[in-house]
């Protein structure tokens, strides 16, 4: 996701990005260096070099620091980009599982009712397109129980 702009609150203590479809802010307290009253935020950039996906800060005393929009994503709990995590983690998951499994590629196909270029769609972390059951889907094929566990946020 790429960022449209980028501003700086040193009153609110945060930092206002602007993406190509949401506003976000990202505090202070989770950049690094910490801006603080003796050293503010004096000027912010986005960051070209890394393809307008992240911004740059320059604090008073002159240390620079570099903020990613996944990390503006995280922390304010985009469902968008939770989701592709949750896929990304369950595809690497299902790598390793193919890997280690007794079955042939071609009986793995067999039991999804796909194409062999469905199949290697699905085992592509780079692919956000395809949907979490068939991840699912896959992983219960290849013999593996998918729980999901909620649990309250730790400190």
């Amino acid at each position: 996701m790429k960022i449209r702009s980028v501003k700086f609150n040193n009153r609110k203590k945060s930092f206002e990005v602007a993406t190509y479809s949401k506003r976000l802010s990202f505090p202070y307290a989770k950049a690094e260096p910490v801006p603080t009253t003796d050293d503010p935020v004096v000027e912010v950039a986005i960051d070209d070099e890394l393809a307008r996906e992240a911004f740059i800060f320059t604090l008073k005393s002159g240390r620079d620091g570099t903020v990613h929009v996944e990390q503006v994503l995280e922390y304010n709990q985009d469902p968008t980009y939770l989701r592709d995590l949750l896929l990304y983690s369950l595809t690497l998951e299902a790598q390793r599982r193919v890997q280690a499994s007794d079955l042939s590629k071609r009986e793995i196909i067999r039991r999804l009712g796909t194409s062999a270029s469905q199949f290697y769609r699905l085992l592509d972390q780079t692919n956000y397109r395809k949907s979490v059951d068939q991840v699912v889907n896959l992983l219960y094929v290849l013999d593996c129980d998918v729980d999901v566990i909620v649990r309250a946020k730790s400190a």
